[in-house]
This record gives structure tokens, sequence and C-alpha cells, in this order.
């Protein structure tokens, strides 16, 4: 039976998490910043469409990208070094969220950023706890990406491209920002080709609870984002995913 949050209630324990649908925990609450960052502590994020209530979910198994095994093609190497976009972190985090909203998305009929989501990121990003990497061409937003950094993991969210290419370099970016901080895992939340691409791996929940309560509780001094244009540097394998 799915629990029904209150104003106060806490969210079940992971296990409690339906299988089908995949990782549906509870129902209800609010999109407040206390919520929100008790859910990602708790390994836990909302994600449902216009008409629905809030979904918090918890899929079984969790898609992880471990840092260190971050892999880029050497067509997108050579395209991060060419300089063509110019990258920037933290810049226009309402610009990047409201892209990723409007972006249409293969068997999706609509977002799930909608504007209440907007806002409250926003205001998550505002108390520094939300994150955008972006890239620009010609002094235009082009492509980029946004999600929350709590301890030593970051949250990713989701992503655009209004030019090929744009989204993976800002990626490739992001991972060479979390090496520098001693970030060593992304949460990708759902398990895609796209993501598997570049060394993202399904883990089973369990250890991904594992690994968040380590991360999210370590004794090391919390990682500083900072705004501005950061050095190009892949700091990732190089393949051919």
């Amino acid at each position: 039976m799915i629990a029904w949050l209150g104003a106060r209630s806490p969210f079940p324990p992971l296990d409690a998490a339906l299988a089908e649908p995949n990782g549906l925990l509870a129902v209800g609450g609010d999109l407040s910043c206390e919520r929100l960052l008790a859910a990602y502590r708790a390994g836990v994020f909302p994600w449902y469409s216009e008409g629905q209530p809030i979904l918090w979910w918890s899929p079984n198994p969790r898609m992880v990208l471990y840092v260190d095994e971050f892999r880029v093609s050497r067509s997108l190497a050579k395209r991060v070094h060419s300089g063509r976009f110019e990258l920037r972190i933290d810049t226009d985090f309402r610009a990047v969220i409201e892209a990723c909203a409007a972006t249409s998305r293969a068997g999706q009929g609509g977002t799930w950023i909608m504007p209440q989501m907007v806002e409250a990121y926003c205001e998550l990003h505002r108390l520094g706890y939300a994150h955008s990497v972006e890239s620009f061409r010609d002094g235009r937003l082009v492509g980029g990406l946004y999600g929350l950094a709590l301890g030593r993991m970051f949250f990713g969210e989701s992503m655009f491209a209004a030019e090929t290419d744009a989204s993976k370099v800002a990626l490739v970016q992001l991972v060479a920002h979390l090496q520098h901080l001693g970030v060593s895992m992304i949460d990708c939340q759902q398990e895609t080709a796209h993501l598997a691409g570049f060394g993202a791996r399904p883990i089973p929940r369990d250890r991904f609870a594992a690994h968040l309560a380590q991360l999210i509780n370590s004794t090391d001094p919390p990682a500083v984002w900072s705004s501005g244009r950061p050095e190009a540097d892949t700091g990732a394998r190089t393949g051919t995913p």
C-alpha cells in the first residue's frame, strides 16, 4: 500500500516501494526545500505529470555513474577541445531548467518539469544546493544540465541541447568539475542507453542506499561550487561507447 504524505510525514523505508510501477514509494506532500532535501538524502526523487499528485520514487535497480568510470568517445573529446562551446557553471540556472522543461522527449507526451517544479528547484539553487552547467555559443545558451549537490554526491535531474553535443559537452564539464571537488558518484535515477554510453550502470537499490549513507554523511568538507567559466578538462577516459 502506497503511503500518502502529510505536511510532516517522513518517507517510508525504501524497501516499501512498489515493484510495479518500479520504485513508486509515496504520494502527496509538497515541493518545499525541506521536503526535497529530505527526499534526496533518503534516496527518493519526485516525478509526476500534470493533473497527478506529487509522486515520489526510488527505483530498483538505480542507475548511477561512478565518476571514475566516466567514458568519453574520441569524437566528443575532440568537440570538447575544439572550443566550439563556452562552458559556464551556475550563470543562468533558471534558463537551463526552463529549457529542459520545454524540450520534447521520445515517448513522453509532456514534461514533468512543471512550473511548480521550476520554482522549487530555482529556490534550491538560490540556497546553494541546485546547480547548472551551461554550454554557450556566440553568447547564446544552447545546452546544459542541472541537478543537486549534497555531500559527495550529485543528483542529475535533466539536460537539454539546442545544438548537437551541447548537452554532452556540459556533462563532460560536470564530471571534470565533480572530480575536482572530490564528488565520486552521480545519481542518474532511471536507466537509459544514452547514459550507459558514458559508463553509467544500474546497481541494486540497497547498494545505492549504502553509497548514499556514506557520501551524504561524509565528514569531509562539503564541496564548494563556484560560478563562472571553468577550465575545460575532460578528466575522463577516452573510448568509443
